[in-house]
């Protein structure tokens, strides 16, 4: 039995065909044959590969070697391009984002939490194209979580309790922890607070997803006489409760783990998948560029 298709039709004769090897159960695919530069500029190669990562939440490649811009262009198939308010973009390239950890780089703890970009957002990206410059001989591995069989597998007690919910996800609390009061204040008032429903709908496959992750702070309409007895119930019940969901994400049978190599590239959908960076690697050099993708407000 393998877990390897072959996939030839409607494809440009530059790349005849595409090799899809699912690399888990439930999440990921590796996909060879394939020149990520020449889908930026073929339609209906592009529309293959956007029907993929629908199917398998992300898509895995080896071996890429395209510059910047063709990195920026591959990204804006799937939309227009956002920055990030804590990180910056590369001044050539707008948009591109660069992740770089040098021997001196002190850890930091904001990547090594299962979580969706961005979900502080009103609009949380759609989706993100990146990839790796250069990494550390072992280690810098990346999982994702399929969050649409999260949600398929609770309980139907949980997803009974939890199909009204809504939650506050916070760049403050997180980005903005270390920075000085003001220029917190001054980041919140950039960016509010943003309240999410803790189930959404996929906007193309009308999947539900649990969505709630380390971005989430509270549930902001628990408190209610279906909910609440006593005190307790909410304080701490619906903290118990989010702490809850967000563990899905640390569900093995749920995740793809991916050992980068340079020049291999990530396209993921970010409405129905979590990610967590390993820091496993410090002291060494590892070097990505992101380009992540507006999406639209859930529902």
């Amino acid at each position: 039995m393998t877990n390897t298709a072959t996939l030839t039709e409607n494809l440009p004769s530059s790349t005849s065909t595409i090799r899809v090897e699912k690399l888990t159960c439930s999440i990921g695919a590796e996909l060879s044959g394939v020149d990520l530069g020449e889908v930026a500029r073929d339609d209906a190669l592009f529309a293959k590969i956007k029907g993929l990562l629908l199917e398998h939440k992300v898509l895995f490649f080896r071996d890429q070697n395209f510059s910047r811009a063709e990195h920026v262009e591959l990204a804006q198939r799937f939309g227009e391009l956002e920055d990030h308010p804590a990180l910056g973009s590369d001044p050539d390239h707008p948009g591109l984002v660069r992740i770089y950890k040098d021997l001196d780089s002190p850890p930091e703890h904001f990547e090594n939490a299962y979580h969706c970009d961005a979900t502080w957002r009103v609009n949380p990206p759609m989706g993100c194209v990146l990839r790796c410059v250069e990494t550390p001989p072992v280690g810098g591995d990346t999982i994702w979580v399929n969050m649409a069989l999260a949600y398929e597998n609770l309980s139907a007690r949980v997803k009974d309790q939890i199909k009204d919910l809504r939650a506050r996800h916070s760049i403050e609390s997180t980005f903005g922890a270390r920075m000085p009061i003001d220029q917190r204040h001054q980041l919140k008032e950039r960016f509010p607070d943003a309240e999410h429903p803790v189930v959404r709908t996929h906007p193309e496959t009308g999947e539900k997803i649990l969505f709630v992750n380390s971005f989430a702070t509270h549930l902001v309409n628990y408190h209610t006489p279906e909910n609440v007895r006593y005190g307790i119930d909410y304080a701490p019940g619906a903290g118990n409760l989010l702490t809850y969901l967000a563990s899905q994400a640390q569900i093995p049978e749920y995740q793809v783990r991916w050992r980068w190599t340079e020049n291999s590239v990530a396209i993921w959908d970010n409405r129905s998948t979590q990610h967590y960076a390993v820091q496993d690697y410090w002291p060494a050099v590892r070097k990505m560029e992101r380009a992540g993708i507006v999406g639209d407000a859930p529902f």
